[in-house]
């Protein structure tokens, strides 16, 4: 008779060890061990190596590469910047992975949803595994959502929800609140362990496949901000949405870092109100509402988020360093490029940052991964250095290579197009090449500025400085 053994599994690569260890051996990740429960013994041996029952497989078919399909049909949520974020809405038989920090507005997003799409005749239902009835209903009368027709449970055991769920004829949206609070009877582990997630995760999944709804599970994460238990999980959905931002701030990033059925990268922008969560149409108008343009250390940068142009403030701030080394704080950004672009405008400008403390912010919360951003950020910081104000209608965007020069970046015309949009009248942008990406771009009516270095970007607020 196999007996129960524990053996110990990395979270993140699925490493098993027959002990505990602080690190893991396969992918060095730190404390990423989890203990859970596996059959040992005889009844393993035998297990392990199966022997053939006789049956041969059947034959599967070979299609070709070419073919038409039609577009997979969609229901939209009637919230648009959610709907942007799925690529149109959501996809029947999909599996949605929400995560984000707790408190951010994980399930007060995904309770508007339900609400909406139950509103116009879809059935709908919400599994909370972390509050009561009570509770959910609460939340619903402060958003106004009281009478909306969708279904509430409040349950942790995924044999009642499947065995529930199949007894439910023509379900649209199930939403699991949350994934790492589910329990299955048939594996020996707490709930949220690695072997609970993975199996609990594989059993609503599979009844979302097969039962043709949408499936949308929320994810807790790790104080290093990934989503918590096994990287699996990740792998097992069709779509990953990270919400964005801090607690104490108003407004929020739903960002889609994986998506079968749409574009990655693609963003929406919520604010945070005493009745839910607001869409924000135009982004860029947002982030830029407080902007002053009559101080040095700022700069406009064109940026893009997925599919959507966005504009934003990046704001430089230089401090004498009386001695030690100096302080890099970057809050929105990479700080790693940042030291990057210090020393570029060092030791090929001749603009001496080494030894002041630099601070760099992108307003409005939102982080920019996007080598784009390199114009921009320079332009701050050189406008910091000459305590020289940028022009107030001007936008940067463009990538600084090591040796000082300006590359050219995608889509410069729907950056440039939104800029015209908000009133912008110029834009410094990588020089026209001949074989470049530039050809046929259309400025939307802005004047264009074009540099093949960063010293074209610093002589210009030297200039400024010298009158």
């Amino acid at each position: 008779m196999a007996r129960a053994a524990a053996r110990f599994v990395c979270r993140d690569c699925g490493a098993v060890t027959a002990k505990w260890l602080g690190r893991c051996e396969t992918c060095g990740g730190w404390n990423t061990i989890d203990e859970e429960i596996a059959d040992s013994g005889p009844g393993l041996a035998k297990s392990a190596a199966p022997k053939g029952s006789g049956k041969a497989g059947r034959t599967i078919s070979f299609v070709p590469l070419e073919g038409s399909a039609a577009p997979p049909p969609r229901a939209p949520t009637r919230i648009e910047e959610l709907d942007r974020v799925l690529g149109g809405g959501l996809v029947p038989g999909s599996v949605v992975l929400v995560g984000g920090d707790p408190g951010i507005g994980k399930s007060t997003l995904l309770l508007q949803a339900a609400a909406s799409l139950a509103s116009s005749g879809r059935r709908c239902l919400y599994v909370s595994g972390e509050e009561s009835i009570e509770q959910v209903r609460l939340r619903a009368r402060r958003l106004g959502l009281a009478g909306s027709p969708m279904g509430l449970a409040a349950a942790i055991n995924v044999r009642d929800i499947v065995a529930s769920l199949e007894a439910e004829p023509d379900v649209t949206l199930v939403v699991i609140d949350s994934i790492q609070t589910m329990w299955l009877d048939t594996v020996e582990a707490a709930p949220g362990s690695v072997s609970q997630v993975r199996a609990c995760a594989f059993e609503l999944i599979r009844l979302a496949k097969t039962r043709g709804f949408a499936l949308v599970l929320v994810g807790h994460v790790t104080k290093e901000g990934a989503l918590a238990g096994p990287r699996v999980l990740e792998h097992m959905v069709d779509a990953v949405l990270y919400f964005e931002g801090e607690r104490s701030h108003q407004f929020r990033i739903l960002r889609a870092v994986k998506n079968r059925f749409g574009a990655t990268d693609e963003i929406g922008v919520f604010e945070m109100t005493d009745a839910g969560l607001a869409e924000v149409s135009n982004p860029s108008a947002l982030f830029l509402a407080e902007r002053r343009g009559n101080i040095a250390g700022s700069a406009v940068f064109a940026g893009l988020e997925g599919t959507r142009p966005v504009l934003m403030e990046v704001q430089a701030l230089l401090s004498p360093n009386p001695g030690g080394s100096p302080r890099r704080s970057v809050v929105g950004w990479d700080s790693g490029r940042l030291s990057m672009l210090i020393a570029v405008l060092d030791s090929r400008c001749g603009l001496r940052l080494a030894g002041s403390d630099v601070y760099l912010n992108i307003a409005g919360g939102l982080r920019v991964s996007e080598p784009a951003a390199d114009l921009a950020v320079a332009a701050a910081l050189a406008s910091a250095a000459s305590n020289q104000p940028t022009q107030a209608d001007t936008v940067y965007f463009g990538e600084v290579g090591l040796s000082g020069e300006v590359r050219q970046v995608s889509q410069m015309s729907a950056r440039l197009k939104e800029a015209a949009k908000l009133g912008f009248a110029r834009a410094v942008l990588p020089r026209r090449v001949a074989r470049g990406n530039r050809s046929g771009t259309d400025s939307g009516g802005l004047l264009m500025d074009e540099i093949g270095h960063l010293t074209d970007l610093v002589t210009g607020f030297a200039g400024s400085a010298d009158e």
